[in-house]
């Protein structure tokens, strides 16, 4: 494919480069804010090789392009259209402020920060999963695990768990980075409040909870009457998120009223100092408590909701998919994970693996029933099989938000495959790719892969059936 030849060809359909006010990417998207969409060439697009759908939401148009290929085309978009990834606050966010309500502001936010840490996240996740496989109890064998009847895997299983651990231990330092960056200040910063908050002279966050159940004394800090405890925050997400935004403000206050010549030695320092002071004083300890209520609240409810609270997520999952809203699961996600020892993992994985199988199914359906619309036969082909290996956008948007009856199929899979792992409490204990290939990433306790994969055929089974049925009743079925 000649990338700088489809960077050109999107550029002149979106109006050329002076319409582009920024412009970033995310895994499978194009991501513009355009200072007028009217200007779009929808046909044009639309008859693009490379372009799998297009839509626009919260003041940003979004061409749908898949993974793997989106960023070697906005590679050559950036070179065609002379800007740089405007992602951060002070370019941006003032033209997107116009469009988007504080929800979308909010997801938006989280998303900006989380996402360019997803890749050392599920590396950590992943590596997680390969460890569980190793030191799981009675998945090869009876009441033991692999390294336990060979135990010549033992050091490579310990080399892996602490490769595992080591992004979600020392997540604030990754938060603290893009944070800073998001809010405006300094990422370097960011990074070194992070470091500052899982330190190892301190108290280990995972220990804090032991010892206050246990009556221990937790070490302190006598400052002027103040008796501020030594915890840290390893595996905090929340804490973090409003550090780096206290940081920010603070580093840039300090840089308009600074002098020159006094910048570079007074505001890193200040900002640090200033920071980590009101963290470590009531900053982090309220956040804390708030993450611990927030997690265990929603482990409760996903407890108690049981199936029905699983086929109402399932259904509800690709409609907030489309709103862009899923991004601010990813920072539940991590604390709950971090927190697996107290709450088993995440189910939010495992319902968003429904949602994408179901509607890879749709679009496999779909690639059967239109007969003839030979792109769109092409797009239903390749994303379906795309949606099972968990990269799901170019099949939602691409072919079933385009029929529409694909949708309404994939929508009742993903419900019903989300009622079923509910009822059996399947959860993930790492992060990974919410398809197929996520058995890695389940907890293999109590059946949790066989309960994952038969909620995948459920899914998949249902969303296909649902969407040739819904097919002799639609007249969109060769249109788009």
């Amino acid at each position: 494919m000649n990338y700088k030849k489809s960077a050109e060809e999107i550029l002149q359909a979106i109006g050329g480069k002076d319409n582009i006010h920024s412009m970033t990417h995310c895994a499978t998207r194009l991501r513009l804010v355009l200072n007028d969409e009217s200007q779009v060439d929808e046909a044009a697009l639309s008859e693009m090789e490379v372009v799998k759908g297009t839509f626009s939401t919260g003041g940003q148009y979004q061409i749908i392009i898949g993974s793997g290929t989106v960023n070697k085309v906005y590679n050559e978009l950036e070179k065609v259209a002379g800007k740089a990834d405007t992602s951060h606050e002070s370019e941006e966010e003032p033209q997107r402020k116009q469009h988007m309500n504080p929800i979308q502001r909010l997801v938006k936010l989280l998303s900006d920060i989380f996402v360019p840490i997803i890749p050392a996240i599920v590396a950590g996740g992943l590596l997680m999963g390969l460890n569980n496989i190793l030191t799981a109890p009675g998945l090869f064998y009876d009441k033991q695990s692999l390294i336990e009847v060979h135990d010549q895997f033992a050091g490579l299983a310990g080399m892996i768990n602490i490769f595992a651990n080591a992004p979600f231990t020392l997540l604030p330092i990754l938060i603290g980075f893009s944070a800073a960056k998001r809010f405006g200040g300094n990422a370097f910063l960011g990074a070194a409040l992070g470091m500052i908050l899982v330190h190892p002279d301190l108290m280990n966050a995972y220990e804090y909870p032991k010892a206050l159940e246990a009556g221990k004394a937790i070490p302190h800090w006598d400052l002027f009457g103040l008796k501020i405890n030594q915890v840290g925050y390893q595996g905090q997400v929340l804490p973090m998120l409003v550090a780096a935004y206290i940081l920010a403000k603070i580093e840039r206050g300090l840089r308009k009223i600074t002098p020159t010549v006094l910048d570079n030695l007074l505001t890193s320092l200040l900002s640090i100092f200033i920071t980590a002071f009101l963290t470590f004083l009531f900053v982090g300890p309220i956040t804390r408590t708030i993450g611990y209520w927030i997690s265990d609240g929603l482990t409760w409810l996903y407890d108690i909701g049981g199936a029905i609270g699983g086929l109402i997520f399932g259904l509800l999952y690709a409609p907030i998919v489309i709103t862009g809203m899923h991004h601010s699961f990813i920072a539940i996600e991590t604390q709950l994970i971090a927190d697996s020892s107290s709450t088993g993992g995440s189910f939010i994985f495992p319902i968003a693996t429904m949602s994408n199988v179901a509607q890879g199914a749709a679009a496999l359906a779909a690639f059967f029933i239109v007969k003839e619309n030979k792109k769109l036969k092409g797009v239903a082909s390749a994303a379906g099989i795309s949606a099972l290996l968990g990269i799901t956008e170019p099949a939602m948007f691409g072919v079933n938000l385009k029929l529409r009856y694909p949708f309404i199929g994939a929508i009742i899979g993903s419900g019903i495959g989300a009622a079923y792992i509910s009822f059996f409490k399947v959860k993930a204990i790492a992060l990974g790719t919410a398809g197929i290939p996520g058995f890695i990433s389940i907890s293999a306790t109590n059946g949790g892969w066989l309960h994952y994969g038969i909620g995948m055929v459920i899914a998949f089974v249902i969303a296909f059936i649902v969407t040739y049925a819904l097919s002799y009743r639609s007249t969109y079925k060769n249109e788009a």
